[in-house]
């Protein structure tokens, strides 16, 4: 089970770098620059040595000839104490001082210029990485059937856009530049120290496992905790989603303290189960920087037992500066155990960003499917049953009926008779369970669902609107629209009057979700959209159930303008307003139970025509 749990981290690790590829864009540049910072790195260091050579141990400055030159680190070596003794030569101690500490300068400038530019590079991928995770999630969203978010809180699918990306980036991504300079920078300076002294060196090696091993107890429970942090943030954004969606509601009933209790419950829960996350990454820090200072002063004791007993080869100076390279690794090392317990921390964010990437296409589309351009005959349901993903009860049952091009049908039944399920099967937002679904003749399955959508405009009992102008409201999805178009739309509509009476006239934003509006302007808005796209085939689903009776008449006179020459299927609660219909099919329980004209419904004295008397409907 453990080794199971190390693959799946290892490979949502994995996954988060393969959002920056191309690599060729980063990897040739990042290492052309980091290995000449190592280098120089090493160098601010290495030019210590001669100082305290020169200055403390007064070692006198010897003749050193021009070297053959080879690519190993005793020509660079040799070449530098030539330079060394032609300065001495030439301008005395000072000068040869004053030479070795302007080395020493330039070589740091360089250093860090060369680190700088690297890090750029890193940077660059850093925010290639979350430009592209965020693009998957939203692109995947999108893709997403309608029944998922119907089983999904909004908060948690905010929570991973927000507060996991976050989480990856402060963690993961910018862990990046830990996991490919510092192992760079350790392997550097432990070719120097093994130059220096090997037998030193394998005696650092044999503690720095011990307190790897120690960080990395310490890290392994982070991810569970970190888990359980991020759940509750999830459910802290959906308390705050629905806090400000139903405000109105919550001061109606006087529910103040109660979602206030709710929200600070949930927000200490989050605040403890912080508390533990961070606190353990802390602890790596402080950790690492005792067993680093440990080793040191282990490698101290041994050494100078040895530097004293004469079995070391090399002497004070050379000691300090060994010192001091072991000192440059145990920053890096330190920075990667830092690094790791925040990956820890971040791939538990990277696990619900996964979730949702990976989440199975419900609706699956065709290999070659068949093209479809226009409405040619009939939609018709054959034997039809239906089953809400992770439901039991079937929602429909053995739905047949037929509904010709250009005839109005109608869908009346009590709440739960399945009239809304029937509506959202024919833009295939669900497959039917059992039975087929045809158009013109063909299974809509094997239609391009692209396609298949563009035959139809949909008009909800909630006119879902954008926090965007009224033109690309009504433009919305369409691409080279005319502003004559919008207007002619518009007017069709009933929206035109109050729209040009806008501070902006149609390019006035109308606020998140058209909160700016009145319910019959958005609804009118709603139907200028289905009028533009001018679709063969119309879904009206309660688009007048939530008006007064004036927004009623407006909107409805702007549906009868609309549903001219179209295929239609109706929702109506309010039956005044489908007696026209060609056809009505009476819905219960999921079956029909009864289809006709209004007067023949009316003439069964049956369950339709009990419906128009409690609405007292003559």
């Amino acid at each position: 089970m453990s080794e199971k749990k190390k693959t799946s981290k290892n490979s949502n690790f994995t996954r988060v770098l393969q959002f920056g590829r191309p690599f060729s864009r980063f990897w040739p540049r990042y290492l052309t620059l980091i290995f000449p910072a190592m280098i120089f790195g090493i160098l601010n260091f290495g030019l210590i040595l001669p100082v305290l050579q020169i200055v403390f141990e007064r070692q006198p400055i010897t003749a050193v000839t021009t070297p053959d030159f080879s690519l190993n680190f005793n020509y660079f070596k040799t070449l530098f104490n030539h330079y060394i003794y032609v300065i001495h030569e030439s301008f005395g101690m000072s000068g040869t001082l004053i030479f070795i500490c302007l080395s020493v300068l330039i070589a740091s400038l360089l250093a860090n210029l060369f680190k700088y530019l690297a890090q750029r590079v890193l940077v660059s991928m850093r925010m290639t990485v979350l430009t592209n995770i965020r693009n998957a999630i939203y692109d995947k969203i999108t893709r997403l059937h309608v029944g998922y978010f119907n089983s999904k809180r909004k908060g948690d699918l905010i929570s991973s856009f927000s507060n996991d990306i976050a989480e990856v980036q402060g963690s993961i991504v910018n862990a990046f530049q830990v996991i490919f300079r510092e192992p760079i920078l350790i392997i550097g300076n432990l070719a120097v120290l093994f130059y220096m002294s090997y037998q030193l060196t394998i005696f650092a090696l044999i503690a720095l496992p011990i307190s790897a091993w120690l960080i990395g107890r310490v890290s392994r429970k982070l991810k569970r905790n970190a888990t359980e942090a991020q759940a509750l943030q999830g459910d802290i954004t959906s308390v705050i989603e629905e806090t400000i969606s139903g405000i109105r509601i919550i001061k109606a009933f006087n529910a103040q303290s109660y979602v206030r209790k709710k929200f600070h419950w949930l927000n200490n829960k989050l605040r403890i189960a912080s508390k533990k996350v961070n606190n353990r990454q802390e602890l790596a820090s402080p950790l690492s920087e005792f067993f680093g200072v440990a080793v040191i002063i282990s490698l101290l004791y041994f050494g100078g037992m040895l530097v004293m007993n004469n079995q070391l080869n090399m002497g004070a100076s050379e000691f300090i500066v060994y010192i001091a390279f072991y000192y440059n690794i145990l920053i890096p090392v330190k920075e990667v155990a830092r690094s790791y317990t925040g990956i820890q921390r971040g791939l538990a964010s990277a696990e619900r960003i996964f979730t949702i990437i990976d989440y199975p296409a419900d609706i699956l589309k065709k290999e070659n499917p068949v093209l479809i351009t226009e409405f040619k005959s009939d939609i018709s349901f054959k034997n039809v049953s239906f089953v809400y993903p992770n439901g039991s009860e079937e929602v429909l049952q053995n739905i047949n009926f037929t509904i010709p091009k250009g005839k109005m049908y109608a869908l009346v039944g009590h709440s739960g008779a399945g009239k809304s399920t029937i509506a959202d099967l024919i833009p295939r937002f669900y497959d039917v369970t059992s039975g087929e679904l045809l158009i013109d003749g063909i299974n809509i399955k094997d239609y391009q669902p692209r396609e298949l959508i563009n035959l139809m405009g949909i008009v909800n009992q909630e006119a879902i609107l954008f926090n965007d102008t009224v033109h690309n409201n009504i433009a919305f999805g369409m691409e080279h629209v005319s502003e004559g178009a919008v207007i002619e739309a518009a007017k069709i509509a009933n929206a035109h009057e109050f729209i040009i009476q806008m501070p902006n006239g149609y390019q006035t934003n109308i606020g998140d979700r058209g909160n700016r509006l009145s319910g019959g302007q958005r609804q009118r808005l709603a139907i200028a959209r289905a009028v533009l796209k001018n679709p063969p085939i119309l879904i009206l689903d309660e688009a007048t159930s939530a008006l007064d009776t004036e927004s009623e008449k407006l909107v409805q006179d702007a549906l009868t303008r609309l549903m001219v020459n179209r295929t239609s299927i109706v929702i109506a609660h309010r039956l005044s307003t489908i007696q026209h219909a060609d056809q009505i099919i009476v819905l219960q329980k999921g079956q029909i139970i009864e289809q006709g004209t209004h007067n023949e419904l009316l003439q069964l004295k049956g369950a339709y025509c009990n419906l128009c008397k409690l609405q007292m409907f003559k």
